[in-house]
């Protein structure tokens, strides 16, 4: 790691304006009695935000906040490279990733131009005080090299001549926006798709229904010129689409399971024992009228889809097999689960567990 040291030149004091000094006092309050130093860090990046890099003093002001000594704050401030520990640009600070996926497209460019603009060396400042620069470590946009971080901003798919248009922009107070600086939307193939072409993944047999906003997606992109293979997926999906409208929708109310007003005999069935019913859902069944084995046993495929539904459990009747289960336990037989629980091994299963 670097040896990072104060700068040998420092102001004479440092204070948050009142706006932060505000903020960081709110900070300061999410931590528990004793444990203030845990903000430490977005103070001192917010200290940054301020004066654009973190001072002597702003050390001093921050450990005295937090009742810490000055050394710890230091540690922080020292370990962690996002803090600069010297004046920067006062329009940018340009940070170039230089790790293998940037180098490899072209962050030694990138490089040169700001040798050549900025100053030969990394954290001098510009002649006119406007710029400085450095080489950081991966900054996480490894599909869109070679790219750059100014301040929170990320600027990517760089070249020399995109890069210097760059550095115009914030000299004139115009800065480009953040993202690709060639025109392509996010981290898209910049050649278009070259993988799952083939239409018959999106055919809908994968999923319940086509999400609704996927076929206009489908048109868009060909609006745009996408490729073929989409031209030729996108009747595909339409058709999937209109099977799955064709799907029921939610069970009626004459499907839903009889259930009882009180439990027969006064004495309802343990209905935990049956795996996939916890507390909670055994509540929910009870307040529908359901208390026995026997009666979740008599459950139809009708039935199950109407508490599918209900409990907003797609499924987890027939993957968990409760009728299954509940006509074991009907003949009062015991089951692996039930057997466990009356052991005591099953947590979820006593009275303050979950669903």
């Amino acid at each position: 790691m670097a040896n990072r040291r104060l700068h040998s030149e420092q102001p004479a004091s440092f204070a948050f304006s009142g706006d932060n000094q505000t903020w960081a006092e709110a900070q300061i309050t999410k931590f528990p009695e004793g444990r203030q130093a845990s903000a430490v860090i977005p103070l001192l990046w917010r200290a940054q935000e301020q004066e654009g890099w973190v001072s002597e003093p702003a050390l001093r002001a921050i450990a005295d906040m937090l009742d810490m000594p000055y050394i710890r704050v230091l540690e922080v401030a020292t370990f962690y490279t996002m803090f600069q520990l010297q004046p920067v640009g006062k329009k940018a600070h340009i940070q170039v990733c230089g790790t293998t996926p940037c180098r490899l497209r072209g962050a030694e460019d990138i490089i040169k131009v700001c040798k050549k603009r900025i100053a030969e060396h990394p954290h001098a400042l510009s002649a006119d005080g406007d710029f400085s620069w450095e080489e950081v470590e991966c900054l996480g946009a490894c599909v869109n090299a070679p790219m750059i971080e100014v301040f929170s901003d990320t600027y990517e798919d760089l070249t020399e001549e995109t890069f210097g248009a760059l550095l115009d922009g914030f000299a004139s107070g115009n800065p480009p926006k953040p993202g690709p600086q060639n025109g392509r939307q996010f981290a898209v193939p910049e050649g278009g798709s070259t993988t799952l072409l083939d239409p018959e993944l999106y055919d809908g047999s994968r999923a319940d229904a086509v999400p609704s906003g996927l076929a206009a997606a489908l048109e868009a992109l060909k609006a745009k010129g996408g490729e073929a293979a989409i031209e030729e997926a996108a009747p595909v999906v339409e058709a999937a689409k209109k099977e799955a409208e064709t799907v029921e929708a939610t069970p009626s109310d004459d499907d839903k399971p009889a259930g009882l007003e009180v439990p027969a005999g006064g004495v309802a069935d343990d209905l935990k024992k049956i795996s996939g019913v916890g507390p909670k859902i055994e509540g929910i069944l009870n307040d529908i009228g359901i208390f026995h084995f026997q009666q979740i046993s008599d459950w139809n495929e009708a039935n199950k889809a109407w508490v599918d539904n209900y409990l907003s459990f797609k499924g987890r009747i027939d993957r968990e097999d409760w009728v299954g289960q509940a006509k074991v336990l009907a003949e009062g037989l015991e089951t692996d689960f039930s057997k466990r629980v009356d052991e005591g091994d099953v947590p979820s299963s006593q009275d303050d567990g979950e669903a």
